[in-house]
């Protein structure tokens, strides 16, 4: 977000939409989780659509690195 020079939310519950991150956003997340797990994550879009905050993306992904 930085780079697009968005600035960071200040904790996990800020809403997704209101901070601008959108779902390419989140496609450029799970890519680079990907890259740093050297690893393919599998979600389904009924799982993507229950995420709303900051702390949801952080929960989402460490439930797939734990599956």
């Amino acid at each position: 977000m930085t780079a697009q020079g968005r600035s960071l939310p200040a904790d996990d519950t800020a809403d997704l939409r209101e901070i601008g991150f959108r779902s390419l956003d989140f496609s450029e997340l799970a890519l680079r989780v990907e890259d740093e797990l050297g690893d393919e994550l599998n979600f389904d879009a009924p799982g993507l659509r229950r995420i709303a905050t900051v702390g949801d993306v952080l929960d989402f992904i460490e439930q797939l690195q734990s599956a």
